[in-house]
């Protein structure tokens, strides 16, 4: 089964500003053939794709028929929990650190093992209960096991089970992590654009444009069950971020007189604070830091766009981003990282956006895009990983960025892509 997206990884000219990576620091992993079977196939594929796409492995990759020749192991081989053979020897001298395989344990389901080659044992055993490729919640069950898979051999999970939400023409989607399985969320014709993650993973926010006035709408996921919030507007409003909690929206609101942030009790429903002042200036895309006492925004107030930052009720509003005047131009859209120790957003360079990244201790500002048009950078929940739209290819698309390696690949196929928010690890919802 040919792997998705795998055209798409190639080095790039121009993408790796500020970055610095060393080959060969990361552990050798190799996913080890089985038995052709539909299920295990798919299931193998979609596994070996996500641990490619973790960016913690140095993947390798054997030709032809030659990985399913390994999964049987032969001669000194060691005995694995679940019955064949384990060539330790030979995957080290491939270069493995690990392994996985992919089973079928017929009485309870699948398993991905993951063997420690230099320890020579198993070192973890992950459940996959699925059955079909047409169960439902079937991809997000074997995302969930490759994340278990990195937690086993790195350490921390990876960002398999998660999703992006992009819009194009008017219409929210979400996609997969891996860039498959796009769904739309809204119908056609519905103007919908700014859409983000509620922290529940379960709730995305996006604002309906219709007679000129813009709503944000609340949208369970899962139910299907929608909100306006707050119950009624003649502006528009847009642009929406939540706070860590999930009981606050933070917004900008649009009238005559210029844009303003406010925050709405979301848990409440009531109480509508403006956060910003100051007519005919334009304050734009809040976001809350993820200990939710800060909210960085973009802000005309002195002229060209800049990044700023207040505190959650609205003081203590200062220039967060330093800029060179005359140089760098205007700059938009920033998100705050996982661990609050860096804002990415993009920046007028040369009449073209390029994504930037400020080390918030230290206000230092480094650009990491400069092959097309880069913009609205969105975290990845492991904090290493950012999604972003490019026109390198020609049409706007969305990309992702290792910050660790470097590395870029291209997620989506939808051309026009806009305004991509990463979303929370799904939950294991058992009607998603």
């Amino acid at each position: 089964m040919p792997l998705l997206g795998q055209d798409t990884i190639r080095p790039v000219e121009g993408v790796r500003v500020g970055i610095t990576y060393t080959p060969g620091l990361r552990p050798g992993l190799l996913v080890l053939g089985g038995p052709r079977q539909e299920l295990l196939d798919s299931v193998r594929a979609i596994v070996e794709r996500d641990l490619d796409f973790s960016d913690r492995f140095e993947m390798i990759t054997l030709p032809g028929s030659d990985s399913l020749m390994l999964a049987l192991g032969t001669g000194s081989a060691a005995r694995g929990p679940t019955g064949p053979f384990v060539n330790y020897a030979l995957y080290e001298a491939l270069g493995a650190d690990y392994a996985v395989s992919v089973m079928d344990r017929s009485d309870s389901g699948l398993a991905v093992v993951v063997y420690d080659v230099k320890g020579r044992g198993a070192r973890r055993v992950v459940p996959v209960t699925v059955t079909s490729v047409a169960d439902r919640g079937f991809r997000m069950v074997v995302h969930r096991a490759s994340d278990e898979v990195v937690r086993a051999a790195a350490g921390t999970p990876g960002i398999a089970a998660t999703r992006l939400l992009v819009v194009q023409s008017g219409r929210v989607y979400r996609v997969d992590a891996d860039g498959a399985d796009v769904v739309a969320l809204t119908p056609a014709g519905s103007g919908a654009f700014s859409a983000t993650w509620a922290p529940d993973g379960r709730r995305v926010v996006y604002t309906e444009f219709t007679r000129g006035l813009g709503r944000l709408v609340v949208h369970d996921v899962v139910s299907g069950q929608r909100e306006v919030v707050p119950p009624t507007t003649e502006f528009l409003n847009f642009a929406p971020a939540w706070s860590p909690d999930g009981r606050t929206l933070a917004f900008s609101r649009s009238n005559e007189e210029g844009t303003q942030v406010y925050a709405y009790n979301l848990a409440e429903h009531c109480c509508l604070q403006r956060l910003t002042a100051g007519r005919f200036s334009d304050n734009l895309s809040p976001t809350f830091s993820p200990d939710g006492r800060r909210i960085a925004f973009a802000s005309t107030r002195a002229g060209s766009p800049q990044i700023y930052a207040m505190s959650a009720d609205g003081t203590e509003q200062e220039l967060f981003a330093p800029f060179d005047y005359g140089v760098t131009g205007s700059s938009y859209a920033p998100e705050w990282s996982p661990d609050g120790l860096h804002l990415a957003f993009h920046r007028d360079v040369a009449g073209s956006y390029q994504v930037f990244v400020m080390d918030v201790a230290s206000r230092t500002v480094r650009q990491l895009t400069s092959a097309g048009r880069n913009e609205d950078p969105t975290w990845a929940p492991d904090g290493r990983h950012l999604a972003f739209v490019s026109s390198r290819t020609g049409t706007r698309q969305l990309w992702v960025m290792d910050m660790d390696t470097g590395r870029v690949r291209q997620l989506t196929r939808l051309d026009g892509t806009r305004l991509p928010s990463w979303s929370p690890r799904i939950p294991d919802l058992t009607n998603h």
